[in-house]
């Protein structure tokens, strides 16, 4: 068990990548997170698990691995029924065209397919007992249970399905709900036993990419009298948004209705998104993750809070650095790896010193950081870095800069900044780089 604190996005240290977070809040009153864990560099997720937990949204306690593949015997079982999922090449319009597009840019071979990798997992209460609904890259899917929402998970049994992405509901009434499926979300009743299917519950198609842009990543909540259902969203191109639909049934049908939270920019290979909305201590977050590395894995946990219109829509959000904690004030060091919205080249990566920096900068590369609050005006800047290059310095999507530094091997030659009293985005420009590494970046005044 480790502890952590922190409430700045990303949420974790750099080394802990753990994405396709689904946050509740369990009766101990702590906010419990289940996501993947992308442990390699060239795999989405692994073989393990591992719970992270708050009660305060500052303080997060690592409980270690919650779960393991070697506990799933089916997956090399010749015998064990197999339901496969659905081909995305055969029936995605979306993905065809993607692929193809994708394809030119392709420099190395997708990795190689391994069916004993968990991906995204879901977890519930009921009873006193926990269920972790989980799948495999084989397309199974099952369900572990454990006496504390932390784990260990044991005993896991095969669930009559397949596909990815599982979601569990338990509705007001007491009726548990199950959901699963890629390019189509489909939902059915759990039986009290929460491993099997009421007979005849089953629904297909209850989002699909056609009328809702849905990719994967179910996640249902109710708020009210409304089910709001969750999910990675190809509106936009690919799947870097959470979208969500609504109805007053938690088997639809659902009415698209927007967006909640867009990773594209994170990272320069930023492709997908998955998380869920939570309440927590009467704040409602979205929970979920951004690539790092110049990858599509390295994604790590952030966190934003959303707001509800009268009518039960949900107002997009933007990433931010702050995430939801507060905004950086003057003086405080700001680690260079909180950048929310990257343009160009640039990364987020560990630099030759090993820590999480801002590297392959290339001119007119652009890093943001959402948000600083100064109580008074900031009169001077700093920036730990390393290399050669001009640093410009934006506020709130200024044309001109309000700041200039400039580093030669690391050395700041130049330095000047005003900026005014009050709430900011700050954007940084790279210019006449070579070898710039960008560490961190402070105000002052």
């Amino acid at each position: 068990m480790k502890e952590y604190n922190d409430c700045r996005n990303p949420v974790l240290p750099p080394n802990l990548c753990i994405p396709d977070p689904e946050a509740h809040v369990m009766p101990d009153g702590r906010v419990y997170v289940y996501g993947s864990w992308d442990q390699e560099g060239n795999h989405f997720c692994s073989r393990e698990y591992r719970v992270i937990s708050s009660e305060n949204m500052i303080d997060w306690t690592d409980h270690g691995v919650s779960f393991d593949s070697s506990q799933v015997s089916w997956v090399f079982d010749d015998n064990a029924p197999k339901y496969s999922g659905s081909d995305p090449m055969a029936t995605s319009p979306f993905m065809r065209k993607l692929m193809e597009q994708y394809a030119q840019y392709m420099t190395e071979p997708p990795p190689e397919h391994v069916p004993d990798m968990l991906f995204a997992p879901d977890a519930i209460n009921k009873g006193g007992k926990y269920y972790l609904y989980f799948c495999m890259s084989d397309s199974s899917e099952g369900v572990a249970v454990a006496d504390k929402p932390e784990g260990p998970f044991s005993d896991p049994v095969q669930l009559p399905c397949g596909g990815i992405d599982p979601a569990v509901f338990i509705d007001d009434d007491g009726q548990a709900y199950f959901y699963w499926g890629q390019f189509q979300a489909n939902g059915a009743k759990l039986t009290p036993s929460m491993v099997d299917f009421e007979e005849g519950s089953i629904v297909n198609g209850l989002l699909t990419e056609e009328e809702h842009y849905f990719h994967e990543g179910s996640s249902i909540r109710k708020r009210g009298d409304i089910y709001y259902f969750v999910y990675s969203c190809m509106k936009r191109g690919k799947p870097t948004s959470l979208a969500y639909a609504t109805s007053d049934s938690p088997l639809g049908p659902f009415q698209y209705r927007g967006i909640i939270v867009d990773n594209d920019g994170c990272d320069p290979a930023s492709w997908n998104n998955h998380g869920s909305i939570e309440e927590v201590n009467g704040q409602w977050y979205v929970f979920y993750h951004r690539s790092s590395r110049n990858s599509q894995q390295n994604r790590r946990l952030c966190i934003e809070p959303i707001f509800f219109n009268e009518d039960g829509t949900i107002s997009e959000v933007h990433m931010t650095s702050q995430g939801a904690g507060r905004p950086f004030s003057i003086h405080e060091r700001i680690e260079a790896y909180r950048a929310c919205q990257l343009t160009g080249n640039v990364y987020i990566g560990p630099s030759q010193t090993g820590r999480e920096s801002l590297i392959g900068i290339k001119d007119r590369d652009e890093a943001v950081y959402r948000y600083v609050e100064w109580e008074s005006p900031a009169t001077g800047i700093s920036i730990e870095g390393s290399g050669s290059g001009e640093i410009l310095v934006f506020i709130d999507g200024e044309k001109d800069a309000s700041g200039r530094v400039v580093l030669n091997n690391g050395i700041a030659v130049f330095s000047t900044f005003q900026g005014n009293s009050g709430r900011h985005e700050i954007r940084l420009q790279f210019n006449e780089c070579s070898n710039l590494v960008i560490e961190a970046i402070c105000f002052g005044t």
